[in-house]
């Protein structure tokens, strides 16, 4: 059976911790930053835990990437 491919953009945007969670980069630090505060822009830093219902479509993108 041939190797399946790893989907190009999700590798870009997820990591995947050592316990086999996803990390995402939060949305919203892009542009539009001056009437953000530095309170909202410095949390927004922060990389997050991708939700529990996305994992298994994470998965399936990303066959290598697993533990």
């Amino acid at each position: 059976m041939p190797k399946m491919k790893t989907h190009s953009s999700s590798k870009k945007r997820f990591k995947i911790t050592g316990t086999g969670k996803f990390m995402r980069k939060k949305a919203g630090k892009q542009h539009i930053l001056a009437k953000k505060s530095t309170k909202r822009k410095r949390n927004l830093r922060q990389p997050t835990e991708v939700d529990k219902t996305h994992e298994n479509k994470l998965r399936k993108l990303m066959p290598y990437h697993n533990k």
